[in-house]
């Protein structure tokens, strides 16, 4: 196992940077949280001796290097624009996430990191009709995915020139807390929570769902015992239809409320299949997910609760 004792965190204050944060911190780990300048969700880091915040604009990763006069052990690339709607096919700010993806490679190199690991995402897939493993073969048809693959090849390659071991994680479909408003669970959480009736397509979509919890554990092992150069999906491994998710989601807010399933249509191009073989996580790392789909969205209509209401 590779020890670390140091690492540093771009993206830090999304849901998987919260939670990785939160992961890292109650290992003892010493974390750099590198955010956005002026974010408004800088108030979610955790206030720990063993959080140090950073703030930075992935356009100054190349001269960050003068700010953090450390070396570390780990280096987690979570910074990510453009990730909703029109943005993931403006192929400007897609491109300028590979370069900063390259910016963050070096930045690594110079902080003496021992290892890379990168979030990728199921969108490099494309459209997959069955069970999604590291070895799937990549169609992307959306800018956001085709810039994702890049960005994981071309880091790759980075890391070999410069001796940095590379770990490339495809986050399958996360939720939990801190996620955004604008996902189906959140946004059915919001609803519930008002006593409305959501509107839902049928949900016949097979899903996998992993709780953000168990991600940000699945990180800490990939960058402990993750082979060099390898690609790891991430997700539970179990696969349910999305109607199910929709119902466990219902029964832990309001088992009475009403589901409106087939009051709105499918997407154009909407993905119908998201499984994933996450064996090699498993073999690699020894990684198994703790939480349930239900165990998880209790916690996350708890924090909710708290935190939004």
């Amino acid at each position: 196992m590779n020890t670390i004792k140091k690492a540093v965190i771009t993206g830090a204050t999304g849901a998987v940077g919260i939670s990785l944060i939160k992961e890292l911190i109650n290992q003892g780990i010493q974390v750099t949280a590198i955010c956005h300048k002026n974010s408004k969700r800088i108030i979610n880091i955790p206030d720990s001796s063993l959080v140090q915040i950073i703030e930075c604009n992935m356009d100054e990763y190349s001269i960050l290097k003068c700010t953090l006069n450390d070396t570390f052990d780990a280096f987690f690339h979570l910074a990510w624009d453009g990730t909703y709607g029109k943005y993931r096919d403006d192929l400007q700010i897609q491109l300028l996430n590979v370069k900063y993806t390259l910016d963050a490679v070096s930045l690594a190199k110079t902080l003496g990191c021992k290892v890379f690991i990168g979030a990728g995402s199921q969108s490099e897939y494309g459209h997959v009709e069955g069970v999604i493993t590291s070895t799937t073969p990549c169609n992307p048809d959306n800018g956001y995915g085709i810039a994702k693959l890049a960005a994981g090849q071309m880091s790759r390659i980075k890391c070999n020139e410069l001796g940095i071991r590379h770990i490339w994680c495809r986050i399958i479909s996360l939720y939990g807390p801190y996620d955004g408003n604008q996902t189906m669970v959140m946004s059915l959480i919001k609803q519930l929570l008002n006593n409305e009736r959501p509107k839902c397509t049928y949900g016949n979509q097979i899903w996998d769902y992993i709780y953000n919890k168990d991600a940000a554990r699945a990180l800490r092992f990939m960058a402990e015992n993750g082979k060099n150069n390898e690609i790891y999906c991430l997700g539970s491994g179990k696969s349910r239809f999305l109607k199910d998710y929709i119902l466990d989601i219902k029964d832990a807010i309001n088992p009475n409320a009403q589901i409106g399933f087939g009051e709105i249509d499918y997407y154009p191009h909407q993905v119908m299949h998201l499984e994933v073989d996450i064996s090699n996580l498993k073999k690699d790392v020894g990684f198994e997910p703790k939480y349930t789909f239900l165990q998880g969205i209790r916690e996350t209509v708890d924090w909710y609760k708290e935190h939004i209401l």
